[in-house]
């Protein structure tokens, strides 16, 4: 059965990159790309990522297998336009992802198809249609929400995710996007329960993935005054 996934390196402290840019001068210098490339640094030493970018040399490790099989599990994906736009030189004429790409947007653009089964759709009514679209085309694969930050947030906010791994980069970056903030809009009486169901420890990063659940209203926990057992109250809807 066809899945929504999502994946994104972090942090310890939660950031998927620096401060953000604001435009002035090369992105590339910036305090954000220095905490992006950061927590991504286990995906650059990939031999899996290498070989999908077209680059040689890699290292064949647990890393490499975790990144090989988050690809071969994505039938189709789903992206930001920030994200779209900057990779679109980088990727080349063949981008790594050789399946169809929708991209949530606000600005219409003609299908852009790339070498390799690789195209980017844009969607301008809204990131559910998009993840519709992308399901109807995943051929019972995952539909992998690719990013950025701000898109996983949006789909996990809206109750569209089914699983969420965080690659966790053991650096404290102090400062930066974060992916679990307060534009979740939870009211401080409600979380997102998540079920860790896979870790993975590595020398350079902890992979950990999580079944998504509903959103569940916080209770007093009074076990110890010798009450009963804790209670969840899940919120209406869920």
């Amino acid at each position: 059965m066809t899945k929504v996934t999502a994946q994104l390196s972090v942090s310890l402290d939660g950031c998927y990159a620096g401060p953000r840019h604001d435009g002035t001068g090369n992105w590339m210098e910036s305090a954000e790309s220095l905490g992006f490339f950061r927590v991504t640094r286990w995906v650059i030493d990939a031999m899996a990522w290498r070989e999908r970018l077209g680059f040689a040399g890699g290292e064949q490790d647990t890393n490499s297998q975790i990144m090989a099989e988050t690809f071969a599990a994505a039938g189709a994906y789903v992206m930001g336009r920030r994200m779209a736009d900057g990779g679109e030189v980088p990727w080349g004429d063949e981008p790594p992802f050789r399946a169809p790409v929708f991209v949530v947007t606000h600005r219409p653009r003609e299908t852009l198809v790339r070498g390799g089964g690789t195209s980017f759709t844009y969607v301008t009514d809204g990131v559910a249609a998009a993840i519709e679209r992308a399901r109807a085309v995943a051929d019972g694969r995952n539909v992998a929400v690719a990013g950025g930050g701000e898109l996983v947030r949006q789909v996990l906010k809206a109750g569209l995710l089914d699983e969420l791994e965080l690659h966790i980069a053991p650096v404290v970056l102090g400062a930066g996007m974060r992916l679990l903030d307060e534009r979740l809009d939870l009211d401080g009486r409600e979380g997102i329960e998540l079920t860790p169901i896979r870790v993975v420890h590595t020398p350079q990063v902890i992979h950990v993935r999580y079944a998504v659940g509903g959103r569940a209203r916080l209770v007093l926990d009074d076990r110890g005054s010798g009450g009963g057992p804790a209670r969840v109250e899940v919120a209406a809807g869920d």
